[in-house]
């Protein structure tokens, strides 16, 4: 963990004995803390296509309660057959995080992806974080070595800038706030889209009324982030483009410029939702799918690939799909700022 060996040894000494007569316990804490974030490169050439979607819930096969499988089943073989770049999970990965069985069962279901070596940038959902925090982040940073046990964390690739947030902490003060800001504060010239993910969406139309058997309502930590996003929209030459998760089903809005994504489709049980006359996406549908990202240079297309198991036969539609382009207009008002 520690890279440096200087001679600190006196320095330390002193503030181990400190903290001792304080009765600090600080380090007791340390599973609900954030290492320095780890900042990542993929090597990848525009044109190029990701996938991005979430809840999968992956969990005993045996035990329907928690999810469908054989929908879980098919959206893995799917992506792995589209070859992405990259996947994106917007959180629940697994049932319970501490469950280092659902760990092996993500393990089984998901070697292909392994075996085609398609890298996977997880965002920490709520029910990664279930049971013990300390075992369950243990289960979570062991299958994901790259990040360095970072909760948040970046992803350079092309022309694009993933940024994964923990919607577990602090998102609009602390430290990943601060981080965030810093990011945004400090985009590369040549970077097109930002990519935001993070568990809890800041939109959706869906409640904690459950009206059709579930949902959630957003909260007001992810509406103030989304606000923060639109008001620097306004003068960025970047896009901003938010993937989140929680609720299970599809939902695609629009807000100050930022195109926000709520992919919770992945198999935990799916639902109907309420849809606002103004949503840009309507359905009365359970839609269980996956998001098929292809980005070009200042424009990318954002595809819906739905799926429907009729007898145990995988049928496939796209009900949903928008294009996202950089405007001249907005690239000339960021330069003159």
């Amino acid at each position: 963990m520690f890279s440096q060996h200087r001679s600190f040894a006196p320095t330390l000494s002193l503030l181990c004995l400190t903290a001792a007569l304080l009765g600090l316990t600080g380090c007791t804490k340390k599973s609900t803390a954030q290492t320095p974030s780890v900042d990542l490169q993929l090597k990848v050439s525009v044109p190029f296509r990701f996938v991005a979607y979430g809840d999968t819930r992956f969990h005993d096969l045996k035990d329907t309660e928690a999810a469908n499988p054989p929908v879980r089943v098919a959206l893995v073989q799917a992506i792995a057959e589209v070859n992405p770049a990259f996947v994106c999970f917007t959180g629940d990965i697994v049932y319970n995080g501490y469950d280092v069985n659902d760990w092996k069962t993500w393990d089984s279901e998901t070697s292909i992806w392994r075996d085609k070596n398609i890298p996977i940038y997880p965002a920490l959902g709520n029910h990664d974080l279930h049971g013990d925090e300390k075992i369950a982040l243990g289960n979570y940073f062991q299958r994901f070595p790259d990040l360095k046990n970072s909760r948040y964390y970046s992803v350079r690739a092309a022309n694009t800038l993933l940024l994964v947030l923990d919607s577990s902490l602090e998102e609009t003060s602390g430290p990943q706030f601060q981080w965030l800001s810093n990011k945004l504060d400090n985009l590369p010239s040549d970077v097109d889209f930002v990519f935001l993910m993070f568990h809890h969406p800041p939109y959706t139309s869906s409640s904690d009324a459950k009206m059709f058997g579930g949902g959630h309502s957003a909260r007001s930590t992810e509406q103030h982030l989304a606000k923060m996003l639109e008001d620097r929209q306004a003068h960025a030459g970047a896009r901003f483009v938010v993937f989140s998760g929680h609720v299970h089903n599809y939902e695609r809005h629009e807000h100050g410029g930022v195109t926000y994504f709520v992919s919770g489709g992945g198999a935990a049980h799916a639902y109907p939702i309420e849809r606002a006359p103004g949503d840009p996406f309507q359905s009365k549908e359970v839609n269980y799918h996956y998001l098929l990202v292809e980005v070009d240079h200042r424009q990318l297309k954002v595809t819906m690939n739905r799926l429907e198991l009729n007898n145990g036969k995988a049928v496939w539609t796209e009900p949903d799909s928008v294009k996202i382009a950089i405007a001249a207009a907005a690239s000339a008002n960021a330069a003159a700022h």
